[in-house]
């Protein structure tokens, strides 16, 4: 009669399970984001539905990307961030391209998702760039280098090979209102690190160029964006990802308005808008 092979008992079989579990676990990919099953639903480790109602929507996309939730402070500087790109009328060219394909009848996914599409280094790709620039800045002071040699440094690259500045310049504002908002900010919640030193820097370094060819380069919201959220640590891989999280809400309202209100298939004439909503108003007391 043939011997059988005796299966393993005690600690000798649960430790063969666990192995044999391990070896399937080496098998599978991997994520912290989310964890998922019967009845829980995890984002970062928090039951999703104990954030609801507790925190913010702002909170809870600084907890997916950085995978913890930010202090009172960050978090009140984050939603700040994301309110300050939800819009910029109907000219900025993610606008049209969301209400060309609105005015197809095309469903408001494809409207919107041609607005995301609409972005460009141009337009809505300068705050991973001017990230980097700041870094590249910064590297030199930690060399030793003061900021404002540094900074007259990096800025004297770019103007001596004809590029543009990142976070610099406006095809509209001399002077953008975001920009000045979010690092006072910054300032009055005690955020602002080593790039929103060196973005401020580097503005007065911009301010006192004589001038040129390159005209008024006003701070822009970018450049300000880039500064507060790397101070927040985040990489400037995400730079840009800011601005398209911000920007959806608005492009979701123009495709919304474009059906509603206009004939399908219209000519869009860009300069041929008018404004009717509300007047300027001002934000009840209560809210500060």
């Amino acid at each position: 009669m043939p011997r059988q092979t005796e299966r393993p008992a005690g600690p000798a079989r649960a430790r063969a399970g666990r192995e044999k579990r391990a070896r399937a676990d080496d098998r599978r990919w991997r994520t912290a984001i989310t964890r998922i099953e019967p009845n829980t639903i995890e984002v970062r480790g928090y039951p999703v539905d104990e954030l609801m109602g507790r925190i913010s929507f702002a909170e809870a996309v600084y907890l997916i990307l950085r995978g913890e939730l930010p202090t009172p402070s960050i978090g009140r500087l984050f939603a700040a961030v994301l309110v300050s790109s939800i819009d910029h009328g109907v000219t900025a060219p993610s606008t049209l391209a969301a209400r060309h394909v609105a005015t197809t009848g095309a469903p408001l996914r494809a409207a919107v998702a041609a607005g995301l599409l609409g972005f460009g280094t141009f337009h809505g790709g300068d705050i991973e760039s001017c990230m980097r620039f700041l870094d590249e800045a910064l590297a030199l002071v930690r060399q030793g280098t003061a900021y404002r040699e540094a900074a007259e440094r990096a800025i004297g690259d770019c103007l001596a090979a004809g590029r543009p500045i990142p976070g610099f310049g406006h095809r509209i504002h001399r002077s953008d209102p975001r920009a000045a908002r979010l690092l006072t900010m910054a300032h009055e919640l005690e955020l602002d690190g080593e790039h929103v030193r060196m973005i401020r820097t580097m503005e007065r370094v911009v301010e006192a160029q004589p001038p040129g060819a390159h005209g008024a380069l006003p701070l822009n919201v970018d450049g300000a964006i880039a500064a507060v959220c790397a101070d927040m640590g985040f990489e400037p891989e995400l730079g840009n990802a800011m601005f398209m999280m911000a920007r959806v809400p608005g492009l979701i309202a123009h495709a919304h308005e474009e059906q509603a209100r206009e004939a399908p298939m219209r000519a869009i004439d860009p300069q041929g808008w008018v404004y009717d909503g509300p007047r300027t108003r001002r934000l009840p007391e209560t809210r500060k």
